[in-house]
């Protein structure tokens, strides 16, 4: 039975990142899937493992070529998923944590249907501006724009299968990881994982 595509969604400053390390560091059954990206990488990033960091040419390229399972222009840089890696890793089993914008989260439910979608909610505007300016990272036009693409990010919301709310983050951990294991409990899932279980019984 091939892996399932968990795609998770947020505003800049929900939290995403955070939840879904605690989700990977948790759970060795799930393995993160590295978008490329041409912005320049940020303070304690490294290649290949937040991101495969390339210029503009080289991500065109790659787009002409057919090999981004989705890609977006996200702050005016753009960001890509490999579709041949999300394939041999879900052909292999493996459940893949997806973290994209709403708008590759659209063009990968119309080629994987069945992909779970996820969307990380702050508690509250308010709440996001704070954290936003308490991540000291960006500029106080950047933060602004970043609040106005929130409120459209945010229009998308039902769109997705679940909503975890971000209020208190050892509760938003769990809730995601109860997602996981929830989709594992559905019948074809354990019906794949106990084969041998069930035939013991006819």
């Amino acid at each position: 039975m091939s892996g399932t595509l968990y795609i998770v969604c947020a505003p800049s400053g929900a939290g995403k990142t955070t939840l879904t390390r605690a989700l990977l560091e948790a759970d060795p059954q799930v393995r993160l899937s590295v978008s490329y990206t041409t912005r320049a990488p940020r303070p304690g990033e490294a290649e290949g493992v937040h991101y495969h960091f390339i210029d503009l040419p080289a991500f065109e390229r790659m787009a002409a070529a057919g090999e981004f399972l989705e890609s977006a222009l996200v702050h005016g840089k753009r960001y890509g998923t490999s579709q041949r890696w999300i394939d041999e890793a879900r052909r292999g089993g493996t459940d893949i944590l997806l973290e994209i914008d709403w708008q590759g989260a659209h063009q990968v439910r119309r080629l994987i249907p069945d992909a779970v979608g996820i969307f990380i909610v702050p508690p509250s505007f308010e709440a996001l501006a704070e954290r936003l300016k308490g991540r000291g990272q960006d500029s106080p036009d950047t933060i602004a724009r970043r609040l106005q693409a929130a409120r459209e990010e945010m229009s998308h919301v039902a769109e997705f299968n679940y909503v975890i709310i971000n209020d208190e983050f050892s509760r938003a951990a769990q809730d995601l990881m109860a997602i996981v294991r929830a989709r594992r409990l559905r019948l074809p899932s354990q019906l794949a994982s106990h084969r041998t279980l069930f035939e013991g019984f006819r």
